[in-house]
């Protein structure tokens, strides 16, 4: 039996075209404004799956929320709920919900897995995070930026703690495509495997944030990281974002952490709780720019048939 398939999924910011980020930011915009009577119910008569492996509160949340403000319905289906938890093969499970639901948004821990279920269920597929990517964030993050900044293209964002992390990751494809310098300040063993023009790696938080416009941290202890903290917390004991490094960046330089926040760990207390209301903001765009991206999957998949 061929395999069903559709071209328009978010699985990661590799290869994702900046003109379909400029469209879902557009489209963010729109429902950001208009929340109370949205321009649009793209969703409406559909059941989407959100199949998470990994726990969440801002990621289950926004979409929910985000699934249902688009007219749709939501279901939540934890590794435990399926036959995936039993060792079912993910294109079998793909097979079966490609029939029964419209969409699927899936937070786990193989890249491979959400590629293949894209692949074998046909129906647009949403990465909400993989050990690999998180592509979700970093447009959440671009679409904060700008909000706020204005356009990110030539501009600096520098990226403190663990290079080799997903969102790290993310962010290193994303300057590609969106044409700002990233600098990454990470310890040895801690690089960002991604190597580009417009990606600097470098050992001295203090060498990244020179001139940034965007000060970025996630935590140093990622989900399934657990057995290393004690090594991890004396390897990154020099890469917290505090008053002091913010100091060395641009003017106005915005500061965000796509949380959980390990408070005078990654960042320190009194910077975080001095700049909470651009991390909120962050976080709730999350919401607006997730609704963007089902939006357009939802318009690319209509005008595909």
């Amino acid at each position: 039996m061929a395999l069903k398939s559709t071209p328009f999924h978010l699985l990661g910011l590799r290869d994702f075209p900046v003109t379909a980020a400029q469209a879902i930011f557009h489209e963010a915009k729109l429902y950001k404004q208009h929340r109370a009577t949205p321009p649009a119910k793209p969703l409406e008569g559909q059941t989407w799956a959100l199949i998470f492996s990994k726990s969440s509160t801002r990621t289950r949340v926004s979409f929910e929320v985000g699934i249902r403000e688009l007219g749709g319905t939501s279901m939540f289906l934890s590794a435990n709920d399926i036959q995936l938890g039993r060792g079912e093969p993910i294109k079998d499970t793909a097979r079966v919900l490609g029939r029964m639901i419209h969409g699927a948004v899936i937070r786990t821990f193989a890249q491979q897995d959400v590629v293949d279920f894209a692949q074998y269920s046909g129906i647009p597929t949403i990465n909400a995070l993989t050990d690999d990517e998180h592509p979700c964030q970093i447009l959440t993050d671009i679409f904060t930026f700008e909000e706020k900044l204005g356009p990110i293209a030539g501009r600096k964002v520098a990226f403190i703690g663990d290079g080799a992390c997903n969102v790290a990751v993310s962010w290193a494809y994303a300057a590609e495509h969106f044409k700002f310098q990233l600098a990454i300040a990470a310890p040895e063993g801690f690089e960002c495997p991604v190597h580009n023009s417009h990606v600097t790696h470098v050992r001295s938080p203090e060498e990244a944030v020179r001139n940034a416009d965007l000060l970025y941290t996630d935590v140093w202890i990622s989900m399934g990281k657990e057995a290393e903290a004690a090594e991890r917390l004396k390897s990154f004991s020099g890469y917290q974002i505090n008053h002091a490094l913010v100091k060395k960046a641009a003017p106005g330089a915005l500061v965000l952490h796509c949380l959980p926040a390990y408070r005078d760990k990654e960042i320190s207390e009194a910077l975080l709780e001095e700049r909470i209301d651009d991390i909120m903001d962050q976080a709730e765009n999350r919401m607006h720019v997730q609704k963007g991206v089902m939006h357009w999957l939802a318009h690319m998949k209509y005008h595909n048939v």
